[in-house]
């Protein structure tokens, strides 16, 4: 396709700028337009025979929602102009005003939804929903922002159209089989996801942000240190995992980025600068795989007087056994520093994480039992079984990671205390497959001034199993809890530094979460996505009022 072949992605908005995201079918200028004058201008960059552009407009009026068309060298490429009857209205920058309501919606985990007119085994796609709702209304509300939390693409479960795709570039019963090679094959996970209709109208007048989980490389991603040197043994993990990062800079990264951090970013500039990028993309991915603190893929972004702090819990990890970490030492320096930052300039403030910081109970004691296995402290026997079982029953979350769980607990209630103290501090998560709310308590000392939450969301688009809808309700109960004191008494582990209870939930569905913040107050909507006969729609399950 000499045209758009994927996009625009609508990405980074302020009050009078934006960011657009595209890939083309061809090198060129690509060029936003906006009805009422503004735009802006960028040449394409190539990666891997794809050419790319991230065009930054600029003059945008604040508080107001401006349609806008994309060029390829002055040959109009959006909307479709191939498209005689577009089901869609005009693609539009919302820009937000001074003191505006601001709304985040969120979820994670969304397999692509099959093509048009065929069955969807596990039910209608809440983003296909949200398309829909705002396309009936454009005028009424929609998010300001949509964070995907994870799980945007699965290089490791591929449909049966992809890999139909991947048997005609190679032999299937060579490793790693169905799963995703190269960059190339994930070029295509992109486009299998992201052409969608519905999806592709909503990401272009919707903004994003996006931080990945395992399956955007691969399940159990960066779960040990004994995981990654087993991988690192086999012969097709280096290219995919490098072709992972390299995609998940170019389609999902570049647009979180601010346009004064894309000013300074070394990488972004060097690729724009030379005529084919893929060495110099390459060579980061690399250093990104062999060393955590290279690179930093987490990232702040202010939305009024709420602020979001996207945490990378995958790749910024420490694996050693006996020095285990969430985030790297340099990293939960950064968090530490954006949550305290200027406290009294934010009244929400949340942290993206795409694993759950509070967890059913029971899966919580085990995970926090495994890591005691597996740092050895009951012998060789027992570490061989808590690897096992850390890989088999993906026991990888912030509560197998003991010391960041508590001193994440520690940052919350010192961001969350005093005269500057925000009305709400939220943890926003996706990765395990239902919805729940749950909220800390700090035994032996004064709850935070804050009210503090886990809002915890997915899966979009995704399969539920009985055995997940009966585990985790289990994993909730009383009886659950009990039997979660029993391993933890077995690995000698003491509290941790906060108790907590689910006050909503568990949910199961294809569904979405919007948190409405205006001031001081919050409201939360969980949404399921229904299959009617007009097509998928966005249902109401429950609505909260966090404060205010």
């Amino acid at each position: 396709m000499a045209g758009l072949r994927l996009g625009p992605l609508l990405r980074y908005v302020d009050g009078s700028s934006a960011t657009v995201w595209a890939e083309t079918g061809r090198p060129g200028a690509v060029e936003v337009r906006c009805a009422d004058g503004t735009g802006g201008r960028a040449e394409t960059f190539q990666i891997a025979g794809h050419h790319y552009a991230l065009v930054r407009v600029t003059g945008l009026t604040p508080g107001t929602a401006t349609p806008y068309e994309v060029f390829l060298d002055d040959s109009r490429v959006w909307p479709l102009p191939d498209d005689p009857s577009p089901a869609f209205p005009p693609s539009v920058i919302a820009t937000p005003g001074p003191g505006d309501r601001v709304r985040v919606a969120f979820g994670s985990c969304r397999w692509a939804s099959p093509p048009t007119g065929e069955p969807d085994p596990v039910g209608p796609d809440a983003l296909d929903a949200l398309a829909r709702r705002i396309a009936a209304d454009p005028a009424g509300e929609r998010p300001d922002v949509l964070l995907l939390l994870g799980d945007q693409v699965y290089a490791d479960e591929t449909s049966d159209a992809t890999r139909s795709w991947l048997a005609a570039r190679r032999d299937l019963d060579d490793p790693p089989g169905s799963q995703v090679a190269d960059y190339e094959e994930y070029t295509h996970l992109y486009y299998e996801s992201w052409l969608d209709p519905q999806v592709r109208w909503l990401l272009s007048t919707v903004p994003t942000c996006m931080i990945f989980d395992d399956h955007d490389v691969i399940d159990d991603w960066n779960t040990s240190a004994s995981w990654v040197e087993d991988m690192r043994a086999t012969s097709w993990w280096r290219e995919r995992v490098l072709s992972g990062l390299m995609s998940y800079w170019v389609h999902q990264h570049l647009g979180n980025l601010s346009p004064a951090e894309l000013e300074a970013d070394p990488l972004y500039a060097a690729v724009r600068e030379s005529p084919d990028g893929t060495d110099a993309l390459r060579a980061f991915a690399a250093g990104a795989e062999a060393d955590a603190t290279a690179v930093r893929w987490s990232y702040r972004r202010d939305f009024g007087r709420v602020r979001l702090l996207m945490v990378d819990s995958r790749a910024a990890r420490v694996l050693e056994e006996g020095g285990r970490s969430m985030l790297d030492p340099s990293e939960a320096a950064w968090l530490r520093e954006q949550a305290l930052d200027r406290r009294g300039s934010y009244d929400h403030l949340l942290i993206g994480t795409s694993l759950p910081w509070l967890l059913p109970h029971l899966v919580h004691d085990v995970e926090a039992w495994s890591s005691v296995l597996c740092r050895g402290d009951k012998g060789p026997r027992w570490a061989r079984l808590g690897e096992r079982l850390r890989r088999g029953a993906d026991l990888e979350h912030w509560a197998a990671f003991p010391e960041s769980f508590d001193r994440l607990a520690e940052l919350i209630a010192e961001a969350g205390t005093g005269p500057e103290a925000p009305a709400t501090v939220c943890v926003l998560s996706g990765d395990v497959h239902h919805a729940y709310v749950a909220e800390p308590d700090w035994p032996g000392r004064a709850a935070p001034d804050a009210r503090v939450v886990q809002l915890t969301c997915s899966p979009v688009h995704n399969s539920i199993p009985p055995s997940i809808r009966l585990g985790f309700r289990f994993g909730w109960s009383a009886a659950a809890r009990g039997l979660g004191r029993v391993f933890a008494r077995h690995g000698g582990l003491g509290r941790p530094a906060v108790g907590w209870r689910r006050t909503g939930g568990p949910w199961f569905g294809n569904q979405l979460m919007t948190l409405s913040a205006h001031g001081r107050s919050a409201v939360l909507r969980l949404e399921h996505a229904r299959q009617e006969e007009s097509g998928a729609r966005l249902t109401t399950v429950t609505e909260t009022r966090l404060s205010g």
